[in-house]
């Protein structure tokens, strides 16, 4: 692949990925925060977890409780990871795609497409596997691109959920926020609901892109206590060696 044709975030990845590896930043040092990074590199935040969490999954920096990134390998696993697709990059073209096909639904939608919206809404609140919840979040949302009556906007649509389940990097970032409790929120899905059944285009729109917006936020706030997490984990198993040792 060449360096135009990568994502944003693996060229930022690969850059920071340098400069460990040319001892810009050793093993043991701490990267610059990720407010400083974006304004940096002049990209969103989103995009720079994207380029930690990739840096994470080559095994070359690891998250610390109230201090930052640090360097743990310059070298990493080896060759360059092809990770494709991040969540929060598909996120972003998903409200585009999706918050017109919202609009567009709610001039065509026909009632039996609505109770059937409205009968997933039910499944989405009673089932209690993650993963059930995922595939049921996932017919919503292509229910709604097939009441569009376009079935170009309900492939393109089909094939960004795909890549939810394709992308090691999508998955491994939707993998975290499962673990930190983040599921398909109801009441976001029944709003987008009834601006469909109003027929109020604009409404619908709205209500698709707050929705998601919002998974934007959750994913945020999931990664960050992934790596919060990770690093109590670390302190705690560094404190118990310390009791051992002393206590010997």
């Amino acid at each position: 692949m060449t360096v135009a044709a990568r994502k944003l975030y693996q060229r930022i990845a690969e850059t920071l990925a340098g400069q460990i590896a040319d001892g810009q930043y050793p093993v043991g040092g701490r990267l610059p925060g990720e407010r400083d990074l974006a304004a940096r590199f002049d990209v969103s935040r989103p995009t720079i977890r994207e380029a930690m969490i990739a840096l994470e999954m080559r095994g070359m920096v690891e998250a610390r409780h109230k201090s930052g990134i640090y360097v743990v390998d310059a070298a990493g696993h080896g060759a360059p990871v092809e990770l494709d697709v991040g969540a929060f990059e598909l996120i972003e073209a998903r409200t585009a795609i999706e918050g017109e096909a919202a609009a567009l639904a709610a001039v065509s939608i026909d009632q039996a497409a609505l109770d059937e919206l409205r009968g997933l809404l039910g499944r989405m609140s009673g089932e209690e596997e993650q993963p059930g919840k995922v595939d049921v979040d996932r017919a919503f949302h292509l229910l709604i691109a097939t009441a569009t009556g376009n079935s170009l906007l309900r492939s393109m649509v089909e094939s960004l959920w795909d890549i939810r389940t394709r992308s090691p990097l999508c998955v491994h970032m939707f993998a975290q926020a499962r673990r930190n409790g983040v599921a398909p929120r109801v009441d976001e899905h029944e709003a987008i609901v009834e601006a469909l059944a109003a027929r109020d285009s604009k409404a619908a729109r709205a209500a698709m892109r707050r929705h998601l917006h919002q998974v934007t936020e959750d994913l945020l706030e999931a990664t960050r206590l992934e790596m919060i997490e990770r690093a109590h984990a670390d302190h705690d198993a560094h404190r118990s060696a310390v009791r051992r040792r002393t206590n010997a």
